[in-house]
């Protein structure tokens, strides 16, 4: 009994010790304001299951640039535009580092991957091939036609849903549309079907490493046990992340074995196999194939969750819905049977939908983590050297300072409000990011949300699963490596 009440006080008074040396250290530091952290924790237990709300609630009691400790990580929080746009826009180059999660070391990808490089000269080479190469407007414009191919696949599917009476799964349904848009740009091959009885592996393992990297890891906040791998994150990332690589190694071995023997097919593989011929030392396949991982991983999950969740809103609001539809049915009378992407123009509330479901439900509610990389002052406080930055798009989308009516599904906000758009300008509407780091696949986006959405609410009215009432519908959120659903979107297509 005496030794177990003479450590219980020595260790009381270590936990007091480094708390007090935590709480000086802050007050000296000229830290922004934030709350106290705990010993040794920190500030974890203030995140909760859903830490985009829990923080956008601490930022109306310390500020929209708010410090907290998360495990030993000291990190910064921005809520508003303005303070975006002093860390993206007037310092963009000193917060251009990234804050890299333990689980992004899978299959090395830390090392060749444009998300998570310094932005050094490997960056900025990645980036220039991605946007000459990939996803150019004049290499977008080019394949518009594989795109409307694919969005009436798609519709195809719906189609004989809508016959058999079958609910759809929209998020799933979206990500391997858009997985196979992928596919076809840069291998002129499809990798998944909608049919899930058929082979698919490609598409499992993309799904699985969504789910392992967007589940809390206690080694980013305590980088000492990244040796460990506590969890087994990593390990489990790895397994899967060599089977995408190894499909993607079998997908280029086969083009090189028939490249001199079949007529070129245009497609984004060829054009990087003829760029790592003329210099591998600028170029060469193991980057390709980083170069793919990347693109499918953050191509896939991000658009597909905003389409689903622009669905759910518009059947949760059947007079949003209507007037939507009736834009799109009424512009297309007299022309092609599918929206084209230069019809997007002429569709005004159907970008409004989208830009409202952007507000409300950012893909990623705290963007891809930056880092400062040295001490900066912003606003008369210190922004520490190492310290990760998140910003809070998610509370930006839903602050009464700068919507009104935040919390209410209203695309009409933006009929009246034209000028604002995300690409990156508007610091009160970035859900792709700002500055050099913004998305380099904004652009591809862009054009698939509004053909896909449009073409789904063109087609077929849609009815809940299991005669649900749209009231009734669970509109809350799952946080993760992408702002999901709480419950999965399931509806039953009805021909109009």
């Amino acid at each position: 009994m005496d030794n177990y009440l003479t450590f219980s006080v020595l260790f009381s008074f270590l936990l007091t010790f480094v708390y007090a040396i935590t709480i000086s250290s802050r007050r000296n530091s000229r830290l922004p304001p934030g709350p106290f952290p705990f010993p040794i924790i920190g500030n974890l237990l203030h995140l909760g299951d859903k830490p985009h709300q829990s923080l956008a609630t601490l930022s109306k009691r310390y500020g929209p640039l708010m410090s907290l400790k998360l495990g030993t990580r000291t990190t910064i929080v921005v809520s508003s535009p303005d303070i975006a746009k002093e860390f993206f826009q007037k310092h963009d180059h000193l917060f251009s580092s990234r804050s890299m999660p333990d689980t992004a070391r899978l299959v090395d990808h830390d090392k060749y991957s444009m998300v998570w490089l310094p932005a050094g000269d490997q960056w900025r080479r990645l980036r220039r091939i991605t946007k000459e190469y990939i996803l150019s407007v004049q290499r977008l414009d080019a394949s518009e036609p594989l795109r409307q191919k694919k969005v009436k696949e798609l519709l195809d599917h719906v189609n004989h849903c809508c016959t058999s009476e079958k609910a759809v799964n929209i998020g799933g349904m979206a990500f391997t549309t858009l997985l196979n848009v992928l596919s076809n740009y840069m291998f002129s091959m499809d990798l998944a079907q909608y049919d899930s009885l058929s082979s698919q592996e490609f598409k499992d393992n993309v799904w699985a490493i969504l789910e392992i990297v967007g589940k809390p890891n206690i080694a980013d906040y305590f980088p000492i046990l990244k040796m460990f791998d506590p969890q087994g994150l990593l390990r489990r990332a790895n397994v899967h992340g060599n089977k995408i690589l190894t499909i993607l190694d079998r997908v280029i071995d086969q083009r090189l074995q028939t490249i001199s023997t079949l007529t070129a097919n245009n497609d984004v593989l060829d054009l990087l196999l003829n760029l790592t011929r003329k210099d591998e030392t600028m170029f060469n396949q193991n980057d390709m194939r980083h170069l793919f991982f990347v693109l499918f991983i953050a191509g896939t999950d991000t658009t597909s969750s905003v389409l689903e969740w622009a669905m759910a809103e518009l059947i949760h609001s059947p007079n949003k819905l209507e007037k939507a539809r009736s834009e799109v049915i009424k512009f297309m009378e007299n022309k092609k049977n599918i929206i084209q992407e230069s019809d997007i123009s002429q569709l005004p509330y159907l970008q409004a939908v989208i830009k409202e479901t952007l507000r409300l439900h950012p893909p990623a509610p705290f963007l891809v983590p930056h880092q400062a990389i040295q001490d900066v002052e912003i606003q008369g406080f210190m922004v520490p050297k190492n310290a990760q930055i998140l910003c809070n798009v998610w509370a930006m989308g839903r602050d009464p300072k700068l919507w009104s009516h935040p919390e209410t599904f209203m695309p009409e906000r933006f009929l009246e409000e034209v000028n604002v758009d995300y690409r990156g300008q508007d610091f009160e509407l970035i859900p792709f990011g700002a500055g050099r780091r913004i998305c380099p696949g904004l652009n591809m986006a862009y054009r698939m949300l509004h053909i896909m959405l449009g073409s789904l609410i063109q087609k077929f009215d849609w009815k809940l699963e299991g005669n649900m009432r749209v009231q009734d519908m669970d509109m809350g959120e799952k946080f993760g490596l992408t702002l999901q659903r709480s419950v999965p979107l399931k509806a039953i297509p009805l021909r109009l």
